[in-house]
């Protein structure tokens, strides 16, 4: 068993938790609140602005031209590919993209962001990898979950982002990435191999928790923050 197929084995119990959330399970039944739908994409361009940055702070521990390459092309993939299934979301709710960018980072995707930050740069490229790999690789269970559950068809409201993250180029990124870490992973130190667990259980909660997030429409206790 390689090392991510154990990381895999290890948080059976939070993958399972998000298929099942409700917002999850919503886009495969083709009904979601239109107010979980906007709060999910008002974080989610911030958040995955957060990740190219953390592409960039990766490109910079890398130490041979195929990581830099591929940690490029995923900037590229985020800032050209991935508006597809945000504007599949927008135009379920009659929402123009642009109107749902520039906002503030809910309380846990603002935690999720500043996790990935610090791994990013207190910790080695393992590290790095172990707190980026949770996002692709549950959204493209997801996208299989609910392709195998639901059996979407293209009048299906959600069909677009369904396929999306059950396409090919979304599994070929997982298993590069987890290809890189099962290879840092067999030069790491017993203490080194604990923190990129960590940060992997973390993101892996951190995924969950943003679903929540999303459907529960979670705002700061006393707003955003003062602008001086």
């Amino acid at each position: 068993m390689t090392f991510t197929e154990t990381l895999r084995k290890e948080n059976q119990d939070v993958y399972e938790a998000i298929f099942n959330h409700s917002f999850v399970q919503g886009i495969g039944k083709g009904s979601v609140p239109k107010e979980a739908l906007a709060h999910y994409i008002k974080a989610d361009y911030e958040y995955l602005n957060a990740f190219m940055y953390i592409y960039g702070i990766a490109i910079s521990k890398s130490n041979n031209r195929d990581d830099i390459s591929f940690f490029n092309n995923q900037i590229d993939f985020v800032l050209n590919s991935e508006i597809h299934p945000h504007n599949n979301f927008c135009e379920q709710i009659g929402v123009g993209y642009a109107e749902l960018q520039g906002y503030p980072l809910p309380p846990t995707a603002d935690h999720y962001v500043k996790h990935m930050m610090y791994h990013a740069h207190m910790g080695s490229l393992g590290e790095v990898i172990a707190a980026l790999l949770p996002c692709p690789w549950t959204y493209l269970e997801i996208g299989q979950e609910l392709m195998k559950t639901y059996q979407p068809d293209e009048d299906h409201p959600f069909y677009p982002w369904i396929s999306f993250y059950a396409d090919e180029r979304v599994a070929e990124t997982t298993m590069k990435m987890r290809y890189m870490l099962d290879k840092l992973a067999a030069d790491a130190s017993p203490a080194e191999l604990e923190k990129i667990k960590s940060a992997f259980r973390k993101s892996c909660q951190l995924e969950l928790s943003f679903w929540e997030m999303a459907f529960t429409s979670e705002v700061w206790p006393v707003g955003d923050y003062v602008k001086v």
